[in-house]
């Protein structure tokens, strides 16, 4: 009888088969059916590792591998506080294939004028990137800043939400000073 029910519910284990048991008016305990388990050789399948996806929506690699300079910038922000509590914002520019660091500007408040703003001397300094990889943030989604980027010519990369890992090196590190 176990091993019919263990046929018929392959995804069931020796617990849930007792149950079945008992419904089926036998007297019986999960020891017993868990003895006559072991005894048949039994055992469920192996469960599937979960599948992440590998691609974005819009069909591309989750991952671009910088290839070259200039091909991958990565810009984000880093928040730390002065000593008198004041907050203050460093947006960090990163070239993803040397791993450089071409700009940190620091400001009390910025928005996607002044991420605009930091980032056009370095166009005319090192060059127009290919791809530009950030993540969601309200400076970064901003209409001005995608449609200076189209003008330009910058295809833009948005990395998921809740993986900040995958934006650059994460080089730049605000630290405190004792």
């Amino acid at each position: 009888m176990v091993i019919r029910l263990a046929k018929q519910y392959g995804r069931y284990g020796y617990r849930k088969i007792a149950v079945l048991l008992r419904i089926e008016w036998w007297k019986v305990n999960h020891k017993k059916v868990e003895r006559i388990w072991r005894e048949e050789g039994l055992q469920l399948p192996q469960r599937d590792k979960k599948r992440r996806r590998l691609y974005h929506k819009d069909s591309s690699i989750i991952r671009l591998r910088p290839t070259h300079p200039n091909h991958v910038w990565a810009i984000d922000f880093v928040h730390d506080k002065l000593d008198n509590g004041r907050s203050y914002k460093m947006l960090t520019v990163l070239d993803e294939y040397t791993r450089q660091v071409l700009a940190v500007t620091v400001r009390t408040r910025m928005r996607a004028d002044d991420v605009l703003e930091a980032l056009y001397p370095l166009l005319l300094r090192h060059g127009t990137p290919e791809y530009i990889r950030s993540d969601n943030g309200p400076e970064f989604i901003a209409q001005a800043m995608q449609d200076w980027l189209a003008r330009v010519g910058i295809k833009p990369i948005r990395i998921y939400p809740g993986s900040p890992w995958e934006n650059g090196y994460k080089v730049v590190r605000a630290r405190s000073l004792p």
